[in-house]
């Protein structure tokens, strides 16, 4: 196995796209989406996977993998051929909905490629049909996959690179036989990029089944102690719940995920925030698909101030623009809390991680200084005070339209319809996701009402549609 030292990835870092062999249309792409310089991971792994090496690379979410991995297999796609040359494994379909986000931005260059997302929880036969007409990368979990291969209705004979994103998750869930079994359905002669954050015994043995020779790039990750604030505050068990609230009217951050060990303390949290007035919802396993993505898109277009998650549902998760996290409980592994850290203090954002720790949990604690190599800022409760009198709303409410891809809905058709025959401002219209039955769009708080009312009247794409306003 071939060792990249870290040093040629972090001298690279910060180098432009222009380096590498990309053609000018996907350079040109990059610089529309704002790809300005490399990332470590990316600086480290691009050269070797536009080569057509295999690699294992150590990257952990938000650190520029999604377009290091993309990048490579768009370089090898012919797009006259109408089958499937890529394909991506992930853990959860959360993660596999961002990372086909993803690769289709950056395959705008290139004319009518077809990406197709297939994942549990969602019905088959759309997917099977899908598939019928043709595709050139699949993205998808390991079970719905294995489906789709033994229905026959994926073929993977025209195969070129195999992705396993967040390889450990993948692992941890106990996907490797179903992985396994995946490898072996793909031609031999083929490009094989595995990323994982930590590196298990699992990966090891994926490795000598299945990947060439692979190059091993392995960064450390770094946060910026100067972008997360990071500050612990004591609490007895009996307050911590109600802390969460003092240092979100403390801090009023806009966009605040909270970590919970259980998904109990995710109910009892939620239910006290929203009696105390918070616009607050919670992610655990329990949701059906349906809610999960509801939740998702509501937190991602900043209509929800605070998430409250699991670590197992907050898995691939990766939102822009998060101003805090809070630990509510503190994480027995160190690399756990490094993770959570993680998701604030984004590209050149600062970000706060705020945590709450009783005495029980300075064990703890100490393992994380440790780990961190930092002495941790502690703050008395006392200390925390309203910084306004007013209630903590989110800037954005959601609005859903029934219709999504299956009816052709674009995002250009609803920003088309509120911003000419309903007469908004283009900066009072937040992100909009289209799924495969609904539409989800963000709009300023205070015309939220006037707009459901506006599009209900008008038309979108000449057609008249039925919205409502999401207030779960």
């Amino acid at each position: 196995m071939n060792s990249s030292p870290e040093s040629a990835a972090a001298s690279a870092a910060g180098a432009s796209f222009s380096r590498l062999p990309l053609s000018p249309a996907t350079l040109a792409t990059l610089e529309q989406l704002g790809y300005q310089t490399m990332t470590p991971i990316q600086a480290a792994s691009l050269p070797v996977a536009l080569a057509g090496q295999d690699l294992i690379a150590q990257a952990k979410t938000g650190s520029g993998k999604t377009a290091a991995f993309a990048l490579a297999l768009l370089n090898r796609l012919d797009a006259r051929r109408f089958d499937v040359q890529a394909l991506v494994l992930c853990p959860t379909r959360e993660l596999a909905d961002q990372v086909t986000q993803e690769i289709r931005r950056l395959a705008r260059a290139e004319e009518n490629i077809k990406i197709l997302t297939l994942c549990g929880g969602t019905p088959m036969r759309p997917q099977v049909d899908s598939l019928a007409h043709g595709a050139h990368i699949a993205v998808g979990t390991p079970g719905r996959i294995m489906d789709h291969l033994e229905r026959g209705t994926l073929v993977l004979d025209g195969l070129n690179t195999l992705v396993l994103d967040e390889a450990d998750r993948m692992l941890d869930m106990g996907f490797f036989d179903d992985i396994a079994h995946v490898a072996r359905q793909c031609p031999k002669e083929r490009q094989t990029l595995l990323f994982s954050a930590t590196y298990p015994e699992g990966i090891a043995r994926l490795s000598q089944q299945f990947l060439r020779k692979p190059h091993e790039i392995k960064l450390k990750e770094q946060h910026d102690d100067s972008k997360i604030r990071q500050r612990f505050y004591e609490v007895e068990e009996g307050q911590r719940l109600n802390a969460v609230a003092l240092l979100l009217n403390h801090y009023r951050p806009v966009s605040t995920l909270a970590f919970c060990n259980t998904k109990a303390r995710c109910r009892d949290l939620v239910e006290l925030l929203r009696a105390q007035g918070f616009e607050a919802l919670a992610l655990h396993g329990e949701l059906e698909q349906r809610e999960r993505d509801q939740v998702l898109v509501q937190f991602a277009n900043r209509s929800c101030s605070v998430l409250v998650a699991t670590d197992v549902a907050a898995r691939g998760l990766d939102i822009a623009q998060l101003e805090a996290v809070i630990n509510v409980d503190v994480t027995p592994d160190p690399e756990v809390y490094v993770h959570r850290i993680g998701r604030t203090g984004r590209a050149d954002q600062d970000g706060m991680a705020l945590s709450l720790a009783s005495m029980n949990e300075m064990g703890r604690v100490g393992n994380i200084e440790q780990q961190l190599g930092v002495e941790m800022e502690w703050q008395p409760l006392s200390a925390l005070a309203p910084a306004s009198s007013e209630r903590l709303l989110p800037p954005m409410v959601t609005l859903q339209i029934l219709g999504g891809r299956k009816e052709k809905m674009r995002p250009g058709d609803i920003l088309g319809a509120l911003t000419g025959e309903a007469g908004y401002a283009k900066e009072q219209i937040g992100k909009i996701n289209v799924m495969e039955m609904s539409t989800y769009v963000a709009v300023a708080r205070g015309i939220g009402r006037e707009a459901v009312r506006k599009l209900n009247d008008g038309k979108v794409k000449g057609k008249r549609v039925k919205v409502r306003m999401l207030t779960e």
